[in-house]
C-alpha cells in the first residue's frame, strides 16, 4: 500500500489530493480559497495587476494538506511516499539570497512589487515588446522555441517591470523564482536560491532555457533589452529538472506542520497544465485543453517525429515539459472561463447595487436574492442560450478581453461584439461569447495543423468541460471534431500525484503512472453535421474581425 499527495495551486484556490497509487483512486481532497486574493488585496484590474500573497499559497498548503491527512487517517497517513506540486504559470516572484519571498520579509509585506506576479497579470506589455524588438536584432533566434514572440505573460517581461518599477525591490531581489519551482524549495527546506531546482516546465516554456543555446541566452542579449538586466543569469540556473525527478525530501519544519515523516519525497513542480495533460491522460497528438479561468493547452509528440518542426505563435516547444522523452507544446487562451464570468457579473451589476438600496425587502433578503440570481446566472444563460440555432449573420465576438495568448501572443489587443441589433438579448450575447471562446480554440488547432504537427483529437478537462454541456457541444461543432471528457475531476492534481508516485520511484516511468492511476473518460462530445457549415462559415467571419480589430488597435 502506497499513497501520494497531488497539490494543484489554482487561480482563486489551493488543491490537494491523497491517490492511491495502485488504482488512482482518490481517498481524501481538500481546498483552501486564497483570503488575500478573495479580498482582492494587491490587485488592480483597472491597470491589469493581479498579485498573489505568499502567505495564501502557504497557508493554502498546510491547511489542505492537514485536512487530507485527518479525513484519510492514520493508517493511509502512515503509508504516505511523495508530494508533488503544479502552479499557475508564468507566476513568478522575487526572492532573496535565502530563496525568501521579498513579500515575507517585514519591509516588503504589503508591496505588491513583492509579490507573485500572476500569469495573468498584464503590467509588463512594454517590457514584452521590448524583449521582441531586441530579438528581432539578434541573428540567434532566441525566440524560436517559444514561437516566436515573447509574451507579457511570461517570466523575463515580468522580472524586467518588477525592476523598472521599483527601486525598493530592484534593491533588494537576488533571483527570480517560479511558484511551480519555489514551492518543491520550500517543503524541501531550501536555504539558498542557488540550491533551488527548476523544472524543465517552467524554465523552457517561459525563461527561454534551451539545450541549443547551452542553458539560457547569453547575459549580453538580456543587457541589450535593459542595462538593468545585466548579470541577472549568474543568479539564476543553468541546470533543469523533469517533474518526474525528486527535488529533495520533505524538510523538519514542514515535516512537524503536516504531521508527515521526512522520508517523504517532494518532487519536482511543474505548471497546471503540464500536469493535468498527465492526469487527464494525454496521448501523442491529441489536443489537452484544460479549461477553467483561461485555456492551457498541451500537445505531446516524439521527438524523432518532430525532428526540426518549430510551430510559431504558440508558448513553447520544450523535450519533456509534460511526459520525459517527448516534445511538450503548449498554447491556449488569455480568457476562456473568465469570458463567461464578466459576462455574469456586468448581468449582476443591479441585482448587487440596486437590491440592496430598495426600499422594498429588507437587507438579508436582498443579499439572498442576490446570491441566489447570481449563483443561476450562468446555468440559465447556458440553457436558453443552447436553445438558439447558429445562423451564418447573427451577433459575433472575439474572445480577447483579456489579451490573446495564442496564436502569436498579444496581451495589447481588446475584446468586441458586433452586430447587434435590438432584438438581441442576454442569451444572444452570452451565445456569442462563448462561440468566440470556441472559435479561439479553433485557431489554436488550425495552427498546429497548418505547421506540420496534426491534431488527431481532443481532450477536455478542467471545470468547463466538466460542467458546461452547451460549451462542449459548441466546442465539438466549431472543431469539427469528437471531444473527450476526463473522468477526474481534479485532472491537476491528479497529474500531480502521478509525478510524485514516479519521482519516488514507484513507477519506472510517468506512463506508467498514467496507466495504473488514470481513471479514464466518462463522456464524448460528437460535432452535429447540420451545425459544422455554418460555424465554418462564422469562423471565417470572426478570423476577418480579428484581423481588423488587431489594424485598430493602439500599441
Amino acid at each position: 500500500m502506497s499513497y501520494v499527495i497531488g497539490v494543484d495551486f489554482g487561480t482563486d484556490s489551493v488543491r490537494s489530493i491523497i491517490v492511491d497509487v495502485r488504482n488512482g483512486k482518490e481517498v481524501a481532497a481538500a481546498v483552501f480559497y486564497y483570503p488575500r486574493w478573495k479580498d482582492g488585496l494587491f490587485c488592480n484590474p483597472a491597470q491589469s495587476r493581479f498579485r498573489q500573497h505568499p502567505l495564501d499559497y502557504i497557508e493554502g498548503l498546510e491547511a489542505t494538506i492537514r485536512e487530507c491527512l485527518q479525513q484519510a487517517g492514520a493508517a493511509v497517513t502512515a503509508e504516505i511516499k511523495a508530494i508533488s506540486v503544479d502552479t499557475t504559470g508564468s507566476t513568478p516572484v522575487a526572492v532573496d539570497e535565502t530563496g525568501t519571498p521579498l513579500a515575507l520579509l517585514p519591509a516588503f509585506k504589503d508591496n505588491p512589487n513583492a509579490m507573485f506576479v500572476l500569469w495573468k497579470d498584464h503590467t509588463a506589455l512594454k517590457e514584452a515588446a521590448a524583449i521582441n524588438a531586441t530579438a528581432a536584432t539578434f541573428k540567434e533566434n532566441y525566440l524560436r522555441f517559444v514561437g516566436g514572440i515573447y509574451s507579457s505573460e511570461w517570466f523575463w517581461a515580468k522580472l524586467l517591470h518588477i525592476l523598472r518599477a521599483d527601486e525598493s525591490v530592484r534593491g533588494a531581489v537576488h533571483s527570480w523564482v517560479e511558484h511551480c519551482d519555489w514551492i518543491p524549495f520550500l517543503l524541501s527546506g531550501g536555504k539558498q536560491a542557488s540550491q533551488l531546482k527548476r523544472g524543465i516546465c517552467s524554465a523552457g516554456h517561459k525563461a527561454l532555457f534551451a539545450a541549443e543555446f547551452g542553458g539560457l541566452p547569453p547575459d549580453h542579449f538580456f543587457t541589450a533589452i535593459d542595462p538593468l538586466l545585466k548579470g541577472f543569469t549568474n543568479r539564476l540556473f543553468t541546470q533543469t529538472y523533469t517533474a518526474s525527478e525528486a527535488a529533495g525530501h520533505l524538510c523538519p519544519e514542514w515535516s512537524e506542520r503536516l504531521g508527515l515523516p521526512v522520508s517523504v519525497v517532494i518532487g519536482i513542480g511543474a505548471f497546471d497544465a503540464h500536469m493535468g495533460a498527465v492526469g487527464g491522460q494525454i496521448a501523442p497528438y491529441h489536443l489537452s485543453k484544460v479549461m477553467g479561468t483561461s485555456t492551457c493547452d498541451m500537445l505531446v509528440a516524439p521527438m524523432e517525429e518532430m525532428k526540426d518542426t518549430l510551430v510559431k505563435g504558440i508558448c513553447g516547444q520544450v523535450p519533456g515539459s509534460v511526459i520525459p522523452g517527448m516534445m511538450g507544446m503548449e498554447a491556449g487562451q488569455s480568457a476562456f472561463g473568465d469570458a463567461y464570468a464578466w459576462f455574469s457579473r456586468i448581468l449582476s451589476w443591479p441585482l448587487e447595487q440596486l437590491l440592496p438600496a430598495s426600499a422594498l425587502i429588507d437587507a438579508e433578503l436582498a443579499a439572498r436574492l442576490t446570491k441566489e440570481a447570481t449563483g443561476n446566472m450562468i446555468r440559465e444563460l447556458s440553457r436558453q442560450a443552447a436553445a438558439i440555432p447558429p445562423e451564418e449573420h447573427t451577433e459575433l465576438a472575439l474572445d480577447w478581453l483579456n489579451g490573446r495568448r495564442t496564436p502569436d501572443a498579444d496581451q495589447s489587443l481588446k475584446g468586441a461584439i458586433t452586430g447587434l441589433n435590438l432584438a438581441t438579448d442576454a442569451p444572444r450575447l452570452f451565445r456569442t461569447i462563448a462561440e468566440s471562446t470556441c472559435f479561439g480554440a479553433k485557431a489554436i488547432v488550425e495552427r498546429f495543423n497548418r505547421e506540420g504537427v496534426p491534431v488527431k483529437g481532443l481532450i477536455g478537462i478542467g471545470g468547463v468541460a466538466k460542467k458546461s454541456p452547451f460549451i462542449m457541444q459548441m466546442m465539438a461543432d466549431v472543431m469539427n471534431m469528437p471531444i473527450r471528457i476526463h473522468r477526474s475531476e481534479q485532472t491537476c492534481a491528479l497529474g500531480a500525484a502521478m509525478f510524485a508516485a514516479t519521482a519516488a520511484g514507484l513507477f519506472e516511468k510517468v506512463e506508467d503512472a498514467m496507466e495504473a492511476m488514470g481513471q479514464g473518460f466518462e463522456t464524448t462530445w460528437y460535432p452535429d453535421v447540420q451545425r459544422t457549415s455554418i460555424y465554418e462559415k462564422r469562423y471565417a467571419e470572426y478570423k476577418a474581425l480579428g484581423a481588423f480589430t488587431a489594424s485598430i488597435t493602439i500599441h
